[in-house]
């Protein structure tokens, strides 16, 4: 399986699971950037953030409730979506800014969270 479908395969692997409901699943981001890196990914297939709907919205908000929670779990995080992810299935990422990990190797890295790359979810009408 090409690398780029390694979201697919951890919420088919009930281990990588954190939490799930009818809507979302949670997981450990693979190669976390910082301490604490969570993904949250629609149950729904949306392959990427240009294909979001208004079909969608509520799946959204759903997925920003869910991160909240993991927010209020530790500090210093923030959420966000990658404006040109490099994974198949559109992902949230819950991730504390320590960047605290063996994981964040190159600059590239550091800048996928650091820099407009990275579009904060919270109170922005980025979708529709």
């Amino acid at each position: 399986m090409h690398w780029s479908l390694g979201l697919i395969a951890s919420i088919n692997d009930p281990a990588s699971i954190l939490e799930e409901d009818d809507y979302i699943f949670v997981i450990k981001d693979y190669y976390p950037k910082a301490r604490f890196h969570y993904l949250i990914l629609p149950k729904k297939d949306i392959p990427s953030i240009e294909k979001v709907t208004r079909d969608d919205l509520q799946i959204l908000k759903h997925m920003e409730l869910v991160a909240h929670k993991f927010i209020q779990r530790h500090e210093n995080e923030q959420i966000g979506y990658h404006a040109l992810p490099h994974m198949h299935r559109l992902h949230l990422h819950v991730i504390s800014t320590d960047f605290d990990s063996p994981y964040l190797k190159t600059k590239k890295h550091w800048n996928t969270f650091t820099t407009p790359y990275f579009i904060p979810s919270e109170g922005k009408k980025i979708f529709i």
